[in-house]
């Protein structure tokens, strides 16, 4: 996975709790284990829907995506995160998130950033006017009205996505240690 330190430019207000995994991606799109192709099929459902923020041209292509609570709620299934991110999305803002979604969206490089309700809703009302800047190495959230929302993440989960390093890759970094262990065992 690539480095992440901000992510900024448009953010789409899709506002919506209770999220599911099958809403994020249907069960139909699951026969592959290729991350690539799912970003068409990603929302798809909801982008349906009349008024969709997702179908509106003002937020295509852009990296953020703004949710309601328990976002990612339902299975596990990693093609959730797969899809989103191969739809361009780079994090998702909401006042929550279910862990195992967070889990595979961190995996699969998407910041997960928790927010209250009020500046979840502060971000809802604005996404229009302006792009937003979620920055790792501050810990906050931006806009262009001088809003400025602090966030938290998991120490080593905002390492790995600064440095884009994965769980594999981190492992590789002490290749010459486990070699030693073994050696030695």
């Amino acid at each position: 996975m690539s480095g992440v330190t901000r992510i900024a430019g448009t953010a789409c207000p899709l506002g919506r709790a209770n999220i599911d995994t099958d809403a994020i991606i249907a069960a139909e799109h699951l026969k592959t284990t290729a991350r690539e192709g799912l970003g068409v099929h990603a929302l798809a459902a909801l982008r349906a829907e009349a008024g969709s923020p997702l179908a509106d041209p003002r937020y295509a292509g852009a990296p953020i995506l703004i949710a309601g609570e328990n976002f990612g709620c339902g299975s596990s299934r990693e093609h959730a995160a797969w899809a989103l991110a191969d739809a361009g999305f780079r994090a998702v803002i909401a006042p929550s998130f279910a862990d195992i979604f967070a889990s595979n969206a961190f995996k699969n490089g998407i910041v997960t950033v928790a927010l209250s309700p009020a500046a979840v809703a502060r971000l809802m009302a604005i996404a229009a006017e302006g792009p937003l800047t979620i920055d790792l190495d501050t810990m906050t959230v931006t806009t262009p009205f001088q809003d400025r929302f602090a966030f938290t993440l998991d120490p080593f989960r905002r390492e790995s996505l600064i440095t884009g390093l994965d769980e594999i890759a981190l492992t590789l970094r002490e290749e010459a240690a486990i070699a030693a262990f073994e050696a030695a065992r």
